[in-house]
């Protein structure tokens, strides 16, 4: 993938957002979709080795819309200034765990899992975590798992939060402060009940999209976070 070329173009759009510049620049756009689709392309024919389940899905099923939906935003910026694709068996508004793939100049990052789910499908997996707890630590201690995603991690803050915007890892966009109620306060795995989300994600260079080489490590990656994945899909499953 020409990384650079989408790069510059994501600058450009960064110094210049707004329609005027965007409709005189429009060859520009075009030419870095492009790129980046064939980009999404090759990803989503390495993650469907390991991931059958996600053959089903196209490149335009993955990728989103550049313009912004502004109507609920105080930034009435019309373009975004990245460019992503979540790849996903049962597309991209589904609850279960999928890959995601995100290039933004000095923000470049894979992730994987759940970014949001409803109370009563969160409470289902905790639960699952506490019926399964052996299972559950096999996929999250795992030395690759802990490599990718967790490699800031330490005794005092064992997954992002505190080092927002900081850590080059981490496992959890949101946690509680305490136990979440009904469940034990003195489990010893609670810290895994206090996330309100299983989202992990590993940053990258911002020229690690550039050439072919970065799909084996996007795989290696995403790999170590299947199993989790696994896990999780299998209960967030029953409710869709």
């Amino acid at each position: 993938m020409d990384s650079k070329k989408i790069q510059t173009f994501l600058r450009n759009v960064m110094a210049n957002n707004n329609r005027e510049w965007f409709h005189a620049h429009k060859a520009e756009y075009d030419a870095a979709r492009d790129e980046w689709e064939r980009g999404v392309g090759q990803a989503l024919e390495r993650i469907v080795a390991f991931d059958p389940e996600v053959g089903t899905q196209t490149v335009k099923d993955c990728t989103y819309r550049f313009y912004r939906d502004t109507r609920f935003s105080a930034d009435k910026s019309p373009y975004k200034n990245h460019f992503g694709a979540y790849i996903n068996a049962k597309g991209k508004k589904a609850l279960r765990g999928g890959y995601y793939i995100h290039m933004e100049p000095g923000a470049c990052l894979l992730a994987v899992g759940n970014y949001w789910l409803p109370t009563n499908i969160l409470t289902a997996c905790r639960n699952e975590i506490m019926a399964n707890t052996d299972e559950w630590l096999k996929c999250v201690e795992r030395a690759d798992f802990k490599r990718y995603f967790l490699s800031d991690a330490n005794s005092e803050n064992p997954f992002w939060g505190e080092t927002k915007g900081t850590a080059s890892s981490g496992f959890g966009l949101e946690k509680l402060k305490t136990c979440p109620s009904g469940f034990p306060k003195d489990w010893e795995h609670v810290q895994w009940l206090r996330l309100k989300d299983y989202c992990a994600w590993h940053s990258v260079a911002e020229d690690f999209y550039e050439g072919d080489a970065w799909l084996d490590q996007m795989e290696h990656i995403f790999r170590a976070a299947k199993p989790m994945m696994d896990f999780m899909n299998a209960v967030i499953d029953d409710y869709e």
